[in-house]
């Protein structure tokens, strides 16, 4: 099972939902990329990962570009902007999904209010990739 995940920075969300479906099963073939993708994994992003075992720290923003003639048995856009401005991909791609959350990058406040969002919206990347995972891959 091949699956590629959008986002637009490629350094959160997408990030945050390929290391749980890489968690949840080894069999699984799962990359992430952006349409604009950042210069690094968000450090936030990192942490709150980090503390629930799951390391992302080794994991590079790519660009949807090198993606584009790879066939996938999923493409899944996690963000607004990713869903709008999806490329269209020359490899066959067999189903298309969006699954959106909030950007915990654009979160504001103090530090413990900025970790709050990150873990909330980590939290929701959990469920709903799990529930994903256990109604489309298993």
């Amino acid at each position: 099972m091949k699956i590629l995940i959008l986002c637009t920075g490629n350094s959160c969300r997408s990030q945050m939902a390929e290391g749980f479906l890489k968690s949840f099963s080894a069999n699984l073939e799962v990359y992430s990329a952006g349409t604009n993708p950042s210069a690094e994994v968000h450090p936030r992003a990192i942490e709150v990962m980090k503390e629930i075992g799951v390391d992302i720290s080794k994991s590079k923003p790519e660009s949807v570009d090198i993606f584009i003639k790879k066939s996938f048995d999923y493409v899944i856009t996690v963000c607004g902007d990713a869903k709008e401005t999806c490329p269209v991909f020359e490899g066959k791609v067999k189903n298309q999904l969006h699954i959106g959350f909030d950007d915990p990058a654009n979160a504001t406040g103090t530090e413990a209010e900025i970790l709050a969002v990150f873990k909330r919206v980590r939290n929701e990347i959990l469920v709903d990739f799990f529930a994903f995972y256990r109604t489309e891959l298993q």
